[in-house]
Formats: structure tokens, C-alpha cells, sequence
């Protein structure tokens, strides 16, 4: 059979050479699911030369229930069958393990020997916690073995800052004497679990080998914590930090001691802040030794003007001169009270870009003159983050697409968004999954709306807007989002009589506008 002239291959038709190099790139679970279609995937996962090469073992498999509640565990007959028939055959060869909560009991009954790397995934943090005390094989191979970990929490749909994650975290680094590389819950986006650390007295007189860290803080002054000298071979730090305190910094953290074995730095902001000027310029220009800076701000001004290139080369990348690669989206919101102030046009952000080391530059500006406040985005390309903020009807639509967003904020507090501009979005961001609008003005232009837009990907939905956007987005002759099914959150009244139309699913979360 010549397979390739065949318009109607199936997985049925593919040799059994193909299956194998399929099944060596599936984990297991996987795997074994697809011994329901064919019935050679039973001899491949039971192959001796299959078997022999399975060196990561990811023992999760994740069905999506709704955006805030997914389900890692495998079919109990699956989980049996791996545990009895192939565990013992690979545990002295595995290097890399996934596991989650419902199955550790069953797979850290055995050691294994090799294994450098592990990943601890939805797992309640009271019941992780108790394993990290309890679990002798699980504390072994921290104390003797592991050099990579990453730990992933269950949370709610409204995260919450976690007093027993902080403790988990401390745990780790007293247990592990070999770790360099930890992740703690940030390995999935729709997760946010805030831990606070700068408090804890366990960490106060610890000491670490890490030179990789991802992690989510609820203040800045635990990022100012982490780089006070305590871990002091940290190379590369990746930091979500949820918001700034209000009072002034404990004394016993170091805000000036210089930071050379640092190479790469990953700060996000979630929230508007009016400290860049002195808190996170003065971190920045510690790092002497840094090569990669990435920065995904929210600034808050009062009587100054907007970020530019200007002030991000004099106040920055002058400090950094081996800095190979900066990425950044920063987000100004300038309040005017001395109306002597001129805020800076798009033209000028633009031109104070021009002739540094920049590269591509996109940004947009908005100012509304009865309010006196003005908004500014700025931003490298190609755009690199997950998030964008604050898109407003002033962005500028070049000839760039924005692959690598998955969750879009739109707000404007001066017009609205009509149909078109949505066609728009739908195609510059195309592989969409959460979106957020802000708008409390309806739509004008309600009679260029005869064309259908597609959110391919589109499975959140948080309207707190005009009873417009949520027409526009349950209407099914105006908006289709063939994810929609059983994704998206309990929606409100508001919604409902917009759904009432509709043949979509409305399953969203909206907030009307007063």
C-alpha cells in the first residue's frame, strides 16, 4: 500500500514502526488510552524495547472540567496495570517522574535509584505538606537525590495568599540538600497560589544551593527577601509578585547588597504600583552581571510623565552592560494634578526608542482631558507574555500577531468597543483563552455586526461592561466560540438576558457596569 498517495489514512493504517515512535511520545497514560483504537498499542506498552527506553515517567493524565477545575488522574484501571506490570521493570531506570496527589501512594512504594527530577501536581497543600513531613521514600529522595522540583497547588477561583504553602516552601529548602532547580506553582497560568515568605523565621538563617527559582509572591518584599544573600548562588530568578505593602521595609532585609552571580531576571506586577521609581529601579541596578532582564510592569505616576526608552536606557540598561536580551510590557497610568505637565504623545514615546538597543518597539497612548489621566503601553516585539494589559480602542493594529497571548485585558473608559474592532482582535490574537473587558460604554455601531467572529480558543469570558458585550459574545450570529462548552464560569443576570438569544453556551462570568 503506498501510504502516501492515501487520502483516507487512518491511525489503523500506519505500520506498527510509526505506532512505536508515536507511543515514545506520548507518556504512558496516553499511551494506554489509545489501546481502546488499536489493539497493537496493548503489545507496544508491554514491549520490552518500549519499556527499556521510558527514562520519564509522567504518570498524570488532564481532563478540563471547567477553566478552574481540572482533573490529573488517570483511569484506576490504567494506574493499576502501570504499577503491577511495568514499575517494576523501569523504576531502577527512570530519571524524570510527574505524579499527583491520587497516585504518590501507589508509585513512591519503590526507589528509583536515577531519578534527578520530580514533579509534585495538584496536589492540597495540606496533604502535600503532610507527605513532605511524613513520606520517608518522598523525603529520601529529596535529602539524597533531587535536583529538579516542581510543586503545584490546588487553588480556588479566587486565589488566595497560603500560609501552609509558605511552610511548604521553607520545608523544601531545609529538606533538599542537592536541589538547584525549583519551581513552586508556577507551572500552569490559570493557577495563582500567593506565598509570603519575608516572615518566616525557618527561612531567616537558611542557606541554599538553588541557582533556578520560579515562584509567585504576595509581596515585593519577598522578592527583596529572596535576594538578600541567602541564596546565594541564584543565577536565574522568576518572580510573580502580587502587590507592594504599605509600610516600609522590615530592617533585617538587605535592599543594597549587589547581586553579580545573577544572569536572568523575571519580575511580573499584578497590580498598579507607584513604586518603580525607587524600589524596582534600585533591585534592578544591583544586577551588574545580569543577561536577560524580563519585565511585565504596572506603574502607577502622579504628576510625571509616561515610561519610555529614555528613561528605561538612563535608569536601567546603562547599569547593565551585558545585558544580551530585554523583554518588556509595562503599563503607565499617569494621574495629572499640575497642569503644567505635558504628557507625551505616541509620536514622542515612539521617537525615544529611537538609535538604543531596542529592537522592534510597539506602543499606544491614551489621555482623557476631562479626568486628567492618561494611559501608556509600551512593549518589545515580538511580543513575549502570555498576558496582554490594558488594550484600549488606541492601540494600533501593525502588521504583527500576537501568537503567544493567552489572556487579553481590554479596557476603555472613553469608547467603546464595536463589532469590528472584535474581528479585529480575533485575528491579531488568535490563540485567545481568556479575555477580560472592561468598558461601560455600549456600542454604537450595531449595524456592522452581519459578519461572524470565531474565538477558536476562547474558554473565560469576565464581562464587566455594558449589557453590549455580553449580546456581542452570546449572539451566536455575532460571535461563535466552539470552546465554549462546559469551560467557562456561572454567568450573571446581566448575561442572561443576552443569552436568552443564543444557541452558545453562557457559562461566563459577567460584572455589569453601574
Amino acid at each position: 500500500m503506498n501510504i502516501l498517495n492515501n487520502k483516507c489514512l487512518n491511525i489503523h493504517d500506519l505500520p506498527n514502526e510509526i505506532l512505536f515512535i508515536i507511543a515514545k511520545e506520548l507518556n504512558i497514560g496516553d499511551v494506554y488510552t489509545l489501546t481502546d483504537i488499536d489493539e497493537r498499542f496493548v503489545q507496544i506498552v508491554h514491549d520490552p524495547h518500549y519499556i527499556r527506553n521510558i527514562h520519564n515517567l509522567d504518570m498524570t493524565t488532564i481532563t478540563m472540567k471547567s477553566f478552574f477545575d481540572y482533573n490529573f488522574s488517570m483511569d484506576d484501571r490504567v494506574l493499576s496495570d502501570i504499577c503491577g506490570n511495568i514499575l517494576p521493570q523501569i523504576h531502577l531506570y527512570i530519571t524524570k517522574l510527574i505524579i499527583e496527589q491520587n497516585s504518590i501512594e501507589r508509585i513512591l512504594t519503590i526507589n528509583y535509584p536515577q531519578l534527578y527530577s520530580l514533579s509534585l501536581i495538584n496536589f492540597e497543600e495540606k496533604i502535600l505538606f503532610q507527605y513532605l513531613k511524613d513520606h520517608s521514600i518522598l523525603r529520601d529522595l529529596l535529602i539524597n537525590q533531587i535536583t529538579y522540583l516542581n510543586i503545584d497547588i490546588q487553588n480556588g477561583i479566587i486565589p488566595q495568599l497560603s500560609e501552609i504553602t509558605s511552610n511548604i516552601f521553607a520545608l523544601i529548602l531545609s529538606l533538599t540538600k542537592r536541589l538547584i532547580h525549583l519551581n513552586v506553582c508556577h507551572l500552569f497560568s490559570h493557577r495563582r497560589t500567593w506565598i509570603s515568605i519575608y516572615y518566616l523565621p525557618e527561612i531567616s538563617h537558611m542557606f541554599s544551593n538553588l541557582t533556578q527559582l520560579k515562584i509567585n509572591v504576595e509581596t515585593f518584599f519577598d522578592c527583596l527577601y529572596l535576594l538578600d544573600g541567602r541564596l546565594n548562588s541564584l543565577s536565574k530568578l522568576i518572580i510573580n509578585v502580587r502587590e507592594f505593602e504599605l509600610h516600609s521595609k522590615p530592617s533585617y532585609i538587605n535592599g543594597w547588597k549587589k547581586l553579580p552571580k545573577l544572569k536572568c531576571f523575571s519580575l511580573t506586577l499584578n497590580t498598579y504600583e507607584q513604586e518603580y521609581d525607587n524600589q524596582i529601579i534600585a533591585l534592578l541596578n544591583r544586577m551588574i552581571n545580569l543577561e536577560e532582564l524580563i519585565l511585565f510592569l504596572l506603574v502607577i505616576r502622579v504628576n510625571s510623565n509616561y515610561i519610555d526608552g529614555i528613561q528605561l536606557n538612563d535608569d536601567i540598561l546603562i547599569h547593565m552592560p551585558r545585558l544580551k536580551k530585554f523583554a518588556f510590557s509595562i503599563n503607565t497610568g499617569a494621574i495629572i494634578e499640575n497642569t503644567k505637565i505635558r504628557l507625551q504623545s505616541n509620536e514622542d514615546i515612539r521617537n525615544s526608542f529611537i538609535g538604543r538597543r531596542y529592537g522592534q518597539v510597539g506602543s499606544y497612548v491614551f489621555f482623557k482631558q476631562m479626568e486628567e489621566i492618561g494611559h501608556c503601553h509600551i512593549y518589545s516585539l515580538p511580543y513575549q507574555f502570555e498576558h496582554f494589559f490594558g488594550l484600549s480602542n488606541s492601540f494600533h493594529f501593525q502588521d504583527v500577531i500576537y501568537d503567544k497571548v493567552r489572556r487579553l485585558t481590554m479596557n476603555d473608559i472613553a469608547l467603546p468597543f464595536e463589532h469590528q474592532f472584535f474581528k479585529l482582535i480575533s485575528y491579531y490574537f488568535p490563540f485567545l483563552k481568556e479575555l477580560t473587558i472592561f468598558n461601560g460604554e455600549g456600542q454604537k455601531d450595531k449595524q456592522d455586526s452581519s459578519t461572524l467572529i470565531i474565538f477558536p480558543h476562547l474558554i473565560f469570558l469576565d464581562l464587566n461592561s455594558h449589557v453590549d458585550y455580553a449580546e456581542q459574545f452570546l449572539l451566536a450570529k455575532k460571535t461563535h466560540l466552539p470552546c465554549n462548552d462546559d469551560h467557562l464560569s456561572q454567568s450573571s443576570s446581566t448575561t442572561n438576558q443576552a443569552g436568552q438569544q443564543n444557541n452558545n453556551n453562557n457559562n461566563i462570568r459577567s460584572t455589569p457596569s453601574p
